[in-house]
């Protein structure tokens, strides 16, 4: 007699089930160059754990963003979050918008929006 699986796990920042067959990461609330090797760690969408990661460096997040609520209340991570709300559990996207505010460059490390001065 076969069993069926139990419910899938929830993301804790988005709310929506993480099947097996999606792809997932463990997060460090702290992370672990800042002091939370071994500590408490939760189960995320990949595009989930991106955003966080995109959005905030690894000072910030173990400065002001060691819970998951904290994450919640960060503003552009509220904005992904519902956003990506409405999407199916497996769905996959590039992490939209520069990482933690960096700037463009191009090959020769030029700005295309700054003008030669």
């Amino acid at each position: 007699m076969r069993q069926e699986p139990g419910p899938h796990p929830l993301c804790p920042l988005c709310g929506r089930p993480i099947p097996p067959d999606v792809a997932q990461g463990r997060h460090h609330l702290v992370p672990r160059l800042r002091g939370g090797k071994g500590g408490q760690t939760v189960l995320l969408h990949a595009i989930c754990h991106a955003e966080i990661h995109a959005a905030l460096t690894e000072t910030e997040l173990a400065r002001d963003y060691p819970t998951v609520e904290a994450l919640k209340a960060h503003p552009r991570i509220a904005r992904f979050i519902a956003w990506v709300a409405g999407r199916p559990p497996g769905f996959r996207s590039r992490v939209p918008g520069p990482r933690r505010g960096t700037r463009r460059r191009t090959r020769r490390g030029v700005d295309p929006g700054r003008r030669a001065g």
